[in-house]
């Protein structure tokens, strides 16, 4: 359960009607901060994250002897106190080398966390990789490729593509500039190894780059910019069932009304329902053709005809009658 707090006096009064829930959140803050012992590698990469997310990123660089998992009080300290809802946490040690916690807070506590290992050999830096940047700000286009993202059982990976497209996917918009798409974040998880070991997440930075195609329509390309970072899921830390019930709740007002009738299919095109009444046949008109209809001398020919025919067969009854009495 969520620890409530009272207020002593009219200012801390204020400042707790500041931070209570809004309709419209703003957007989330990363506080990015590093343990006593931490490689240069982690440091490297804590500096290229804090590049991606400006300017929602706050950067600690003085060593803090935190040990997430054991005792999270001084990382709820510093979300209260900096107004971060979501924390990176860079550490180092031999049982856990290279080590990235990832951690979310709600209501001023640690909601869930994870820990990913960062493998050595593969990974690049930002300053590795020649060519220009993208700029400061920007809205980036998230992407998740592997099946184990799309599990319908919740397992780590799953926990993982929430907890990275909640650090990535920057604030919400209501229209898009097209212009302003220049920065694509690939997350792809590989198949699992040989020995058994769980399957890396590999995450790609990519630039996207418009060029003249002489057509209306221009020849888009990607080019690789960096940080290039292959992690090994750890430890992880799933949120209680109450206090995740508690922060996916949605205020009132903010859901859309739904309309009667009216449908969004799989591509997003909106399909209609029309409710007609019982409708009566024999009042319905019919279109009159002029093929369709009979000219006058048409109908006195089969009229004389008829009369003919008729006549024809009166003579016959009546010859045969005289022949009976005779």
């Amino acid at each position: 359960m969520l620890r409530q707090i009272r207020p002593k006096n009219a200012r801390s009064k204020r400042e707790l009607a500041k931070r209570e829930p809004l309709a419209h959140e703003n957007t989330k803050t990363v506080l990015l901060l590093r343990g006593t012992s931490c490689s240069s590698l982690i440091q490297d990469l804590l500096s290229d994250i804090n590049a991606l997310k400006r300017p929602f990123s706050i950067r600690f660089t003085k060593k803090n002897d935190i040990h997430p998992f054991e005792d999270a009080s001084s990382l709820e300290f510093f979300s209260q106190k900096n107004d971060t809802s979501l924390l990176l946490f860079g550490s180092h040690s031999k049982k856990r080398p290279h080590c990235m916690t990832w951690i979310r807070c709600f209501g001023g506590q640690t909601l869930d966390m994870m820990e990913m290992y960062v493998v050595k050999d593969t990974a690049r830096t930002l300053g590795q990789f020649k060519g220009e940047k993208c700029k400061v700000g920007l809205k980036p286009l998230l992407s998740f490729s592997g099946a184990q993202f799309e599990s319908p059982v919740s397992n780590q990976y799953t926990l993982a593509k929430s907890i990275l497209t909640d650090f990535f996917r920057g604030g919400e918009s209501a229209t898009v500039d097209v212009e302003g798409l220049q920065l694509m974040i690939n997350f792809a998880a590989g198949e699992d190894a040989q020995d058994g070991s769980s399957a890396r997440i590999h995450m790609r930075c990519w630039r996207i780059v418009t060029k003249r195609s002489g057509q209306r329509v221009p020849r888009v390309d990607v080019e690789e910019m960096g940080p290039r970072i292959d992690f090994t899921i750890g430890r992880t830390k799933e949120p209680e069932a109450s206090v995740w019930k508690e922060a996916m709740k949605k205020p009132k007002g903010t859901e859309a009304k739904v309309k009667k009738n009216v449908e969004t299919d799989l591509v997003g095109d909106k399909m209609g329902r029309i409710h007609l009444g019982r409708q009566d046949l024999t009042e319905l008109q019919t279109r009159k053709m002029k093929g369709l209809k009979r000219n006058r001398e048409a109908d006195m020919e089969e009229d004389t005809d008829d009369m003919s025919i008729v006549s024809d067969g009166d003579a016959e009854d009546e010859q045969a009658k005289r022949q009976r009495t005779t």
